[in-house]
């Protein structure tokens, strides 16, 4: 359980040596109070059978107390703790009725023990419920309204500090709790967008590759010269690759709109793919906004390479003015198969990080053939 490493953990059970020296000596301290007791069974002129039980009941009392504060105040021990802080409160009682004011201060450490042990729904009606029977004691015993004064301030004020801390304690626990929730999150995110880039610079080269190893087996029995080039392309192909891939696990690489556009007639051409491109970028497009668009360049231009068949693809991209404000479009439209856009992790991937810059994307197929994905992202001026 996660807890305050440095000084007493008030309500909750000590779990290492340190922390039961630490919190023993704070305790300690507390007792110093009861030098009013003990002085009065020393000198108080009882008498012997008096002083024995007075002793008797003072460590009982001492013990009790102790366990109390000691204690972690779970759910299912509450009913124990009420049980226990009346039995301190009965003990507290019969010793000030039996042997006089000085045994008042008792009731202060049943106010104390209360905060400390229970629950801070709970203690907040035992505190004044003890200060309540102390000030009943009080007028009960000889010449202890004299000592009532001095004995509400500590009991009230001791009580609820008890709880307060209580508290405060608890809500440190639960930041730190949540701080260790916000991590893991973060860790978590950390590898969703590791999953995301490496799935997108892979999926890209390594279909690529594919294609242009096929063509260069087709054409070298014939035209080894043109199969060797096409292997040549292979090897810078990979070793880009494997530089895309260092980058992201790096978190420094940011796709641009150029270079994918570069790489998608690229792509495109050794597809046997008709490419369609647009000769201009949008200027000062900022960073995030270009990184997913590029992304979803990317992913489309992979996508129509691997699965669709086209024979032409026409990407579309620019700025315009809507209703909501300024927007930047990226349309890549091919006219193969078509087919339902089937939810995957590139699909969710490009969504996931579309909706980071605020933006939308829209995939689907168009007529009987063809398919088309749309992604749009506004434009803050």
């Amino acid at each position: 359980m996660t807890g305050v490493d440095a000084g007493p953990r008030v309500g909750v059970r000590p779990e290492t040596r340190r922390h039961k020296i630490v919190k023993s000596m704070w305790i300690s301290l507390w007792l110093f109070y009861l030098s009013a007791p003990v002085t009065d069974l020393v000198s108080g002129g009882h008498s012997l059978q008096a002083r024995l039980l007075g002793g008797l009941g003072l460590a009982a009392f001492v013990a009790w107390y102790l366990a109390l504060v000691f204690r972690t105040a779970r759910e299912s021990e509450v009913r124990w703790l009420l049980i226990s802080v009346a039995a301190l409160s009965a003990q507290a009682t019969i010793l000030s009725l039996s042997l006089g004011r000085e045994w008042l201060v008792l009731f202060v450490y049943v106010s104390i023990s209360s905060g400390a042990a229970l629950p801070g729904g709970i203690s907040r009606w035992t505190v004044p419920g003890a200060t309540a029977l102390l000030t009943a004691t009080s007028l009960a015993v000889p010449g202890g309204d004299a000592y009532l004064a001095g004995l509400l301030i500590p009991a009230v004020m001791g009580g609820y500090a008890m709880v307060g801390i209580r508290a405060m304690i608890r809500t440190t626990i639960e930041l730190r709790e949540a701080r260790a929730t916000v991590a893991q999150l973060a860790a978590n995110e950390e590898r969703l967008r590791m999953a995301r880039d490496l799935h997108d610079l892979l999926g890209h080269s390594l279909s690529l590759i594919t294609l242009k190893s096929e063509l260069a087996g087709r054409m070298l029995p014939d035209r080894p010269e043109l199969a060797a080039q096409q292997v040549a392309d292979i090897e810078q192909v990979s070793r880009q690759a494997l530089v895309d891939v260092r980058e992201a696990v790096s978190g420094y690489r940011r796709p641009t709109l150029p270079g994918e556009l570069a790489g998608a007639r690229t792509a495109l051409t050794a597809a046997g793919v008709l490419a369609d491109l647009p000769t201009e970028v949008p200027d000062d497009l900022p960073q995030e906004v270009e990184s997913a668009l590029a992304w979803s360049l990317r992913e489309a231009v992979t996508n129509a390479v691997r699965h669709s068949g086209a024979k032409r693809c026409t990407i579309t991209l620019g700025a315009r003015q809507t209703l909501a404000g300024k927007v930047v479009e990226l349309t890549v439209f091919d006219d193969g198969a078509g087919g339902a856009a089937v939810p995957g992790n590139g699909l969710t991937g490009l969504t996931e990080r579309l909706q980071a810059v605020g933006g939308t994307l829209e995939a689907g197929p168009v007529g009987r053939t063809g398919f088309r994905l749309l992604a749009r992202v506004p434009l803050v001026l």
